[in-house]
C-alpha cells in the first residue's frame, strides 16, 4: 500500500511512523528542510506515550514528488488555512485508485478538498491523539485516547475507510471505521472538545491542565461545550445525555501542554479558529442560535492573531515585544503593524557567541535586526523575539545558519554560513571578492568568483585563537573594557606581539605585560597585532575586493587598520558586518520563496 502524508506536524508524524509500522510504503512531504534532513538523518522518533523510532527512505521537499509512487492513498495533515496552496500540486496526483484522507481538526474541512478530488474519494479522519514537537524529528506524544474514527464522507467507498482502519489496528493505533452520519457526529464531538479549550488556553495562556484545575475556567468550558451542543442539535447532531460529563472527564486527560491552536497563538502564527470557535458561530446564526462564548473567543483570538494585540498588551509580554521592536526595527520611525501586509523573508544566524536575527522586504532592504547570547541557552528569550518577529512581520520564508541551524525546527530552510555570508555581501557588491568572517570561535575567508558563487574557502575550526571568544577572555584578564578596546588601541603606536596563540598562554603573558606596567592602549594594540599576524597567513587572491564582516570586526573597527597593514591591501568593513550573515539567510529564504514550482507531468488521460 502505497500512501503519501502532506505535512510532518505531529498528527502527520505519528500516523507516518504508525502506518510505516505496518508495512506500509510511506513518503512524507515536509517543505521545512531543517525538519526533512533531520528525518532522514536520523529518523522519525516518538515517545511519551507511544515510541519508536521509524527510518523513511522518502522525504520529499514537494507535493509534486509523490506522483512517482502511484499513490494508494494520499493524506492531508497539514494546517486547514493551508490545504488551498497544497491542492495547486496535489491535484495532479489525482488517479482512479487514489483515495483522499483529511487528517485534521475542525468542522467542514473536508470540503476544500472536494473540489479537486470529489465526494466520492475522500475520507475523513478523526484523530483522538497529540503530541508536541520536541525536536524537529521528535514528537512527544502526549495522549492518546482511543479509538481514533475513520469514513468515507458520503459513503461512497465505506470499504476503503475499513481498509485503512484495519492497518492502523495491526500496530495499536486503534481506529474505527464508521458511516458519514457517525462520522459527523464524531467530528463535532472532536471540534467541541477543541473548541471549548483551545481558544481559552491560547487567550490565557493556560495548559490544559491548568485550565481544567480551576473552577472559573472549568465554568467557562463547560458553558462552551453547552452552546455548542445546542447547535448540533439544531443540525440534527444529537449527542447521549451525559455529553457534558464525558466531554469534561476527557479534557481532564489531556495533560500539562498547550493545545495546538493555543501554541500557534501564543507565537503569533495563523490559527484554525475557522473552523473551531468560528463554524460553531456560523452554525448557530444559521439557525439564530445565540452563541455568546464562542462569538466572544473567536473573536478575541483573531483580534490577537490579525491586530497584534500582544504588541499593546500591558504587562511583561507586550512590553518585552514592544522593546523588542524598539531596538530592533531598522527604521526607528516604523510603526506597529506596517509590514504585516508586505511580503517580508527572515534570517537566523545561530552562532556560537550569538544568534542574530535580520527580516527584510522583497527588495532586500533590512526591516529588523536583533541579536541574543546563545550561551545563555534562555529560551524565553529567543520566543520572546519570534514572537515580536512574528506579530509584526508577514514572513513568508525564512532560513536558519550557523551551528544551531540544523536544531532550529521553526525555520523553513537551513544553509551554511559560508553560503548565507557570500548571499549577504553579494547583494550589494557583484562579482568577485574576498571575504573574511572573524566569529566568536572560527575565522572563515571566502573567495567568490564573478557569479557570486562561493569558489574556495578556509576555515580555521581547530583553535579559538584570534576570534571573539580569544578576544574575550584575552581582554577580561587584561582588564580591559572590550567595548573601550578599539578605540584604546588607535591610541597605541606599540609594535609588540603575544607569542602565543594559545588562550591559557596568553593569559600568562598578558599578565607579565602587566607587571612590567605596560599600559592598557599598548596591551590592546599588541592583542590586535597578535590576531593580525595569525591571519597573515591567510592566502588572499590579490586584485579583487576585501571585505570584513562578523561580530568581531562590528566591535573592533581598528582591526580593519592593522589588517589592511600586514596583508598589504585595502579592505571595507561591510554595512551592520554582525549581521551580515543573517541578511545573507534572509536573502536565500527570499530566493527560495521567489523558485518557480517544479513542472509537474500530467497523464495524457487527465488531459481530457
Amino acid at each position: 500500500m502505497n500512501i503519501g502524508i502532506i505535512g510532518a506536524g505531529p498528527v502527520g508524524m505519528i500516523l507516518a511512523a504508525k502506518l510505516q509500522e505496518a508495512g506500509c510504503n510511506v513518503a512524507l512531504c515536509e517543505r521545512n528542510e531543517v525538519k526533512r534532513n533531520k528525518i532522514m538523518d536520523e529518523g522519525l522518533v516518538l515517545h511519551g506515550t507511544l515510541n519508536s523510532t521509524t527510518r523513511f527512505a522518502k522525504v520529499y521537499a514537494s507535493i509534486a514528488e509523490l506522483a512517482e509512487l502511484d499513490l494508494d492513498y494520499l493524506v492531508f495533515s497539514i494546517k486547514t488555512y493551508s490545504v488551498a496552496d497544497a491542492l495547486a500540486e496535489a491535484a495532479h496526483l489525482n488517479s482512479p485508485k487514489l483515495m483522499v484522507v483529511a487528517a485534521q481538526n475542525g468542522i467542514d474541512v473536508e470540503e476544500a478538498l472536494v473540489p479537486a478530488f470529489g465526494e466520492p474519494k475522500i475520507l475523513r479522519m478523526v484523530v483522538n491523539y497529540a503530541g508536541n514537537l520536541t525536536a524537529p524529528n521528535t514528537v512527544k506524544v502526549t495522549f492518546f485516547i482511543p479509538p481514533n474514527y475513520i469514513g468515507s464522507i458520503n459513503d461512497s467507498h465505506p470499504e476503503k475507510a475499513k481498509e485503512l482502519a484495519a492497518v492502523l489496528n495491526k500496530v495499536d493505533l486503534h481506529t474505527e471505521a464508521v458511516d458519514s452520519f457517525d462520522l459527523l457526529r464524531r467530528v463535532w464531538h472532536k471540534t467541541i472538545l477543541n473548541s471549548s479549550l483551545s481558544a481559552l488556553c491560547g487567550v490565557g495562556r493556560l495548559t490544559m491542565a491548568e485550565a481544567m484545575s480551576d473552577a472559573d475556567t472549568t465554568e467557562l468550558i463547560e458553558q462552551t461545550i453547552r452552546e455548542c451542543v445546542e447547535v448540533a442539535e439544531k443540525e440534527k447532531i444529537v449527542f447521549q445525555d451525559d455529553f457534558v460529563r464525558q466531554c469534561l472527564r476527557y479534557l481532564k486527560k489531556g495533560g500539562d501542554h498547550f493545545p495546538s491552536l493555543a501554541v500557534d497563538l501564543i507565537n503569533g502564527r495563523r490559527t484554525e479558529i475557522d473552523h473551531f470557535n468560528a463554524k460553531i458561530v456560523e452554525y448557530g446564526r444559521k439557525h439564530y442560535v445565540r452563541t455568546s462564548l464562542n462569538l466572544s473567543f473567536t473573536n478575541m483570538v483573531k483580534a490577537m492573531s490579525n491586530r497584534n494585540i500582544v504588541y499593546r498588551v500591558p504587562g511583561s509580554s507586550g512590553d518585552v515585544v514592544k522593546r523588542i521592536m524598539d531596538k530592533g526595527l531598522a527604521d526607528p520611525k516604523a510603526m506597529p503593524g506596517q509590514y504585516k501586509k508586505k511580503n517580508c523573508f527572515l534570517g537566523i544566524d545561530l552562532g556560537s557567541s550569538y544568534s542574530k536575527f535580520c527580516v527584510i522586504d522583497e527588495q532586500g532592504t533590512a526591516l529588523f535586526r536583533y541579536f541574543l547570547p546563545t550561551m545563555s541557552n534562555d529560551k524565553q528569550a529567543f520566543k520572546n523575539v519570534m514572537q515580536a518577529i512574528n506579530s509584526n512581520f508577514n514572513v513568508q520564508k525564512s532560513c536558519a545558519t550557523g551551528y544551531g541551524r540544523k536544531h532550529f525546527i521553526d525555520s523553513d530552510i537551513a544553509r551554511t554560513e559560508i553560503n548565507c555570508a557570500a548571499a549577504g555581501v553579494s547583494f550589494s557588491l557583484k562579482g568577485e571578492k574576498n571575504i573574511i568572517d572573524i566569529g566568536g570561535e572560527d575565522i572563515k575567508v571566502i573567495r567568490c568568483d564573478k557569479d557570486d558563487t562561493v569558489q574556495n574557502f578556509y576555515m580555521n575550526d581547530k583553535c579559538a585563537s584570534g576570534t571573539g571568544a580569544f578576544l574575550s577572555e584575552i581582554a577580561e584578564r587584561a582588564g580591559i573594557n572590550i567595548g573601550e578596546m578599539s578605540s584604546m588601541a588607535a591610541l597605541s603606536t606599540y609594535s609588540k606581539e603575544l607569542n602565543s596563540f594559545c588562550t591559557v598562554f596568553a593569559k600568562t603573558e598578558i599578565m607579565n605585560w602587566i607587571f612590567e606596567g605596560m599600559s592598557r592602549e599598548d596591551i590592546s594594540r599588541g592583542i590586535y597585532i597578535s590576531i593580525c599576524n595569525r591571519m597573515g597567513k591567510v592566502r588572499l587572491d590579490p586584485g579583487v575586493p576585501t571585505v570584513l564582516i562578523g561580530g568581531v570586526i562590528a566591535h573592533h573597527p581598528y582591526l580593519k587598520e592593522l589588517l589592511s597593514e600586514k596583508l598589504k591591501r585595502d579592505m571595507v568593513i561591510a554595512a551592520h558586518p554582525q549581521f551580515t550573515v543573517s541578511y545573507g539567510a534572509a536573502i536565500l529564504a527570499m530566493a527560495e520563496y521567489n523558485k518557480p514550482l517544479p513542472e509537474i507531468a500530467v497523464p495524457e488521460a487527465q488531459k481530457n
